[in-house]
């Protein structure tokens, strides 16, 4: 990767250069410290691009895990999403570049809409579920202002840090799986709970096209290609539309109906989704699942953002040895602002992406590269059919390859401690198996309370993991007690 060798600047450059006026820089150097930072505007660009390439497909990724119904039945518009998550990356990938002033690009996370889609719609409206998202990130910007977002994140283990991450690739591939039709329900008596395609083989040609894409951009990573998923997803597509064409495939056979483009390519986008927000009525849910649901989400854009931040301004030459970097507290309040905006624009709530390093790789230093990638963002909203094209199942296969990804984690854990290794191994299998991020969460944090007890080493597990433990006690009993109680 290409580095620039200049010292990282202190919160003095965060705050700006106005008094630094020397004679030759233009406006754009002085407001994003281009200069400073070893960098050039042309430099900028081109790391602006390549992020924004690296981070396209979630256009697609977004909408296909947020298209299931709610607990009214209601499903949200495919056009309105991609409009949303297009809308939202935009807001805040710029928010982070004129005010954050780094090279940080943010799109919905993945795992945030995984936990809305398998754990918060099933309970109630998608009105109501991006009111959740607004609260949990109100909540983390809240953890942010008061100093406690660092705390929480030293207090829990770094190991189960990494099974949560791990545990949420998982989830994520099992979705991708399941939206190709490679992996079934198994409706055949005395069976498994699940299958290969419907009846223990895969059947039509979509689930195929499936298989091709997954390969195919798993060979591109392996000769290192850049913007490997994005080649793949638009290969696939290519292949999709030759062969729906060619082959006569049913369209019911595709999920999300055949890969064509329906009139222009490019229509007024769909801001049906912004504002369609609502605070009420969560208390018919329960409020001990809301504080779950709540805990949740904000776990799953936890955790990441921090390590994300840090680690792509170290790429950056920004930050130093002690994590100390311009605009550090700024970004870590953007990503969780990114809740809200996420919430009120009705794509879910959106965080740091770590594909900001490609964008780092090519040079980008400053928030000039962000609001490049931003405004790329910002142009997509015009191109929704062209995007609609994109059969699930060719989308789905990039939702597999960032769950293996994700499984990187697995090297830091050290298996062969078993008071870490069941934690941990527990916390990864649990998330897939149950279709939820709170139940694989709340098994690691009881299970590694429990064995370091047993251990002798109950003082080493600290106060905010017992309180963990007890929330959590009370989350898989919550039927019991509710009984003992006589609570309906």
């Amino acid at each position: 990767m290409t580095q620039s060798s200049v010292e990282p600047k202190t919160s003095a450059d965060d705050a700006g250069s106005g008094s630094r006026n020397p004679a030759g820089r233009s406006w754009l150097d002085r407001y994003f410290h281009i200069s400073e930072r070893g960098s050039t505007v042309a430099t900028e660009i081109r790391g602006g691009v390549t992020t924004f390439m690296a981070m396209a497909y979630i256009l697609l990724l977004n909408p296909l895990i947020l298209s299931g119904k709610d607990v009214d039945g209601n499903v949200l518009s495919q056009p309105a999403l991609i409009t949303a998550t297009a809308l939202a990356a935009a807001a805040t990938t710029l928010l982070m570049g004129f005010w954050g002033k780094v090279p940080l690009a943010l799109a919905a996370g993945l795992s945030v809409s995984g936990v809305m889609a398998s754990q918060v719609v099933p309970v109630m409206t998608w009105p109501q579920a991006m009111g959740m998202s607004v609260a949990y990130g109100a909540v983390i910007c809240l953890l942010v202002v008061t100093g406690l977002r660092e705390m929480i994140m030293n207090a829990i283990p770094l190991a189960l840090k990494h099974a949560i991450t791990i545990g949420i690739g998982l989830f994520i591939a099992i979705i991708g799986f399941v939206k190709a039709g490679f992996v079934h329900e198994n409706p055949a008596p005395g069976g498994g709970p699940v299958s290969l395609g419907p009846a223990g083989e895969l059947m039509g040609w979509p689930v195929l096209i499936f298989a091709f894409t997954l390969l195919l951009i798993f060979a591109l990573q392996a000769r290192n290609v850049p913007g490997a998923i994005l080649i793949g997803i638009v290969a696939g597509t290519v292949v999709a539309v030759i062969l729906n064409a060619v082959a006569d495939i049913p369209a019911k056979a595709w999920f999300s109906g055949p890969p064509e483009l329906d009139g222009s390519a490019v229509s007024a986008p769909d801001f049906s989704l912004i504002g369609d927000v609502s605070f009420t009525g969560w208390g018919d849910v329960g409020y001990i699942t809301i504080s779950m649901i709540v805990f949740t989400l904000v776990l799953a854009g936890f955790f990441d953002a921090m390590a994300t931040i840090l680690g792509v301004g170290t790429e950056a030459k920004l930050a130093d040895d002690k994590g100390r970097m311009p605009g550090l507290s700024k970004a870590l309040f953007i990503d969780g602002a990114g809740g809200i905006v996420g919430g009120v624009g009705g794509a879910s709530g959106q965080t740091v992406f770590v594909e900001s390093a490609t964008g780092v790789g090519e040079g980008a230093r400053t928030g000039l590269a962000s609001v490049v990638t931003g405004g790329f963002f910002a142009l997509c909203l015009f191109f929704t059919p062209l995007t609609a094209i994109v059969p699930q199942e060719v989308a789905a296969a990039a939702l597999v390859v960032i769950g293996s990804m994700m499984m990187q984690n697995a090297k830091h854990v050290d298996w062969s401690d078993r008071s870490v290794a069941i934690p941990v191994f527990l916390t990864v299998v649990l998330m897939p198996f149950t279709y939820t991020i709170t139940t694989g969460v709340a098994a690691g944090v009881i299970s590694y309370v429990v064995i370091k007890t047993a251990q002798g080493k109950a003082r080493e597990v600290g106060g905010f993991m017992w309180g963990l433990t007890a929330i959590f006690i009370v989350y898989f009993a919550i039927h019991p007690i509710e009984s003992w109680l006589g609570v309906s």
